[in-house]
């Protein structure tokens, strides 16, 4: 039975076709305006799990999953129309596909136990000043002088350090972790 979490983060998922469809006819307020219905579903799924104690593997491994899509189709579609620098969208992309083949790797070598991926201070960071800025820029291609663009190239340089110094820090605790069990690591033959 799907319970009310993993519910709104289905909703997050099929959010996903249609912010995909309104941005390609350059409908940029609908667009907007469904990727925060995406950021709502986001709080609000991990709110009632914890409220409701409705937390469950599925959702542990769906909600990210959800994030991950919309945030890097959002940044990939934005940087190819030009509402953020096609350089941030590879920073932010590239970040990502890192973290998944480091945690995939990890995966299929250690036997004993499984790496706990736990978000840091400096992750979460990332993630929220990388969803600021799709927002903004969003909101810009709509109407160029919502914001002063000074202030959009100081938010683009802080998600791109944010976003480089969150990928350097999660590699580290993969290869901390990684020298830890090195004992237990599958000898390939």
């Amino acid at each position: 039975m799907l319970n009310l979490p993993n519910f709104l983060t289905l909703i997050r998922i099929l959010t996903i076709p249609f912010f995909l469809v309104y941005l390609s006819y350059h409908r940029y307020l609908e667009a907007l305006i469904i990727f925060v219905i995406g950021g709502v579903t986001d709080f609000l799924d991990g709110l009632a799990a914890r409220l409701m104690k409705q937390q469950t593997a599925l959702g542990a491994y769906l909600d990210p999953i959800a994030d991950k899509l919309l945030v890097i189709t959002s940044f990939i579609v934005l940087g190819l129309f030009g509402g953020i620098p096609m350089w941030l969208a590879v920073i932010v992309v590239s970040r990502d596909i890192l973290i998944l083949m480091g945690y995939g790797i990890i995966y299929f070598l250690v036997d004993d136990e499984r790496l706990e991926v736990q978000p840091s201070f400096v992750g979460k960071c990332s993630t929220m000043l990388q969803l600021l800025t799709l927002g903004v820029a969003l909101a810009m291609l709509h109407n160029p002088k919502i914001i002063d663009l000074l202030w959009r190239d100081f938010l683009i340089g802080a998600t791109a350090t944010a976003t480089i110094l969150s990928g350097v820090q999660y590699l580290y605790r993969g290869f901390l972790w990684l020298q830890n069990k090195a004992p237990s690591i599958k000898r390939i033959s």
